[in-house]
C-alpha cells in the first residue's frame, strides 16, 4: 500500500527536525525567508491570515515552495513532537 502524500510530508518534517534543519515559528521563518535561506515552508491549516499573506508574498519573491498542510497548528505541533502549537515551519537550504 502506497503512502499518502501527507504522510510523506510529515515524515520529511520529522527527519529534518532530527537533523535540526527546520525552523519553527512565524518570525524566525519569515526572517530567514527574506534572506533566501529556506527551500520550503510548511503552514498549518489555521495559520493566521496576516502571517500567511506575508509568507506567501515573500515566498513568491524568493521562489520558495509553500506547503499548506491539512493539520491545524496544535496537531502540527504534536506531529513535530513539540509541547506547543506550530503554525509555520521552514526547511533550511542544504
Amino acid at each position: 500500500m502506497a503512502k499518502r502524500k501527507t504522510d510523506t510530508i510529515i515524515d520529511e518534517i520529522k527527519d529534518k527536525i532530527a537533523e535540526k534543519k527546520i525552523l519553527i515559528g512565524t518570525e524566525e521563518t519569515l526572517k530567514n525567508l527574506k534572506l533566501g535561506k529556506l527551500q520550503k515552508i510548511f503552514l498549518a491549516s489555521n495559520c493566521e491570515d496576516g502571517a500567511k499573506e506575508d509568507i506567501t508574498h515573500y515566498g513568491k519573491l524568493t521562489k520558495t515552495e509553500i506547503v499548506n498542510l491539512k493539520y491545524p497548528n496544535d496537531e502540527f505541533g504534536t506531529l513535530c513532537k513539540k509541547p506547543f502549537s506550530i503554525s509555520v515551519a521552514g526547511l533550511l537550504k542544504v
